[in-house]
């Protein structure tokens, strides 16, 4: 299939089109067994890979994880991570939120945490299920596809940047195909077990994980929908 790619729909359907795959959006934490093929996750990474980056650099590596492969690394995080209060030496290596929290930023934290433990039923003290529900994380929330992303260590933040770019891209693609995704910080907190499962080369460095698949629309936890700020509260229009 030729990456040229060409529209011919009217302005409006193309907006409604758009609209729709990126406002339909969200992080699905709950996904069906049910099988993604091998040509459609392909696509999805075809289509994202025309997202916009510094000179064309294209930072971005993409490890794609589906049955065996999948248990493997899941099997491995989880041993780390259920001895996460024993000899462990892995740790992330780089900082995805601030080390000291603040307002607003530690409140929107706050709310979704408290929403989704709601859901579950998980009271605040419960730490066990609290362990058991960020586990998960490393078992792609059951999904049949896990995309491990990481970058070259050697390149500078712009990059990081650009990495963003590709991130959303494979969401609304994915959703243009019925598909939902999660992505996970989650997994950069484990970058020499996920170097060692998946055979990284020195320079490589853990971005993050990403579930793909279909929604177990079923799954109470898939009812979390977080709230957006609205474009008043973050944007200043500056004329003449």
């Amino acid at each position: 299939m030729s990456d040229s790619f060409e529209f011919s729909a009217e302005p409006d359907t193309l907006r409604r089109c758009v609209d729709e795959a990126l406002t339909s959006r969200r992080s699905v934490r709950a996904f069906l067994p049910e099988p993604v093929a091998r040509d459609v996750v392909e696509d999805i990474l075809r289509v994202a890979s025309r997202a916009p980056s510094g000179t064309n650099t294209q930072p971005w590596r993409v490890r794609v994880l589906t049955g065996s492969a999948l248990q493997r690394l899941g099997d491995a995080i989880m041993a780390e991570y259920n001895a996460i209060n024993g000899p462990t030496t892995d740790k992330a290596e780089y900082d995805y939120y601030p080390r000291q929290w603040f307002s607003p930023y530690v409140d929107r934290r706050r709310k979704l945490g408290f929403e989704l433990y709601r859901l579950l039923g998980i009271a605040k003290d419960d730490k066990a299920a609290m362990h058991a529900q960020m586990g998960r994380n490393f078992r792609f929330f059951g999904a049949p596809v896990g995309l491990i992303f990481s970058i070259d260590r050697r390149l500078g933040q712009g990059s990081w940047l650009d990495y963003g770019f590709f991130l959303q891209a494979i969401a609304t693609a994915a959703r243009g195909r019925g598909l939902h995704t999660c992505p996970q910080a989650a997994f950069a907190e484990f970058p020499m077990t996920i170097a060692r499962v998946l055979g990284f080369e020195a320079h490589e460095q853990v971005v993050c994980g990403m579930s793909l698949g279909y929604e177990d629309t079923q799954a109470v936890e898939n009812r979390l929908r977080s709230e957006r700020e609205p474009v008043q509260a973050f944007t200043t229009f500056l004329h003449d």
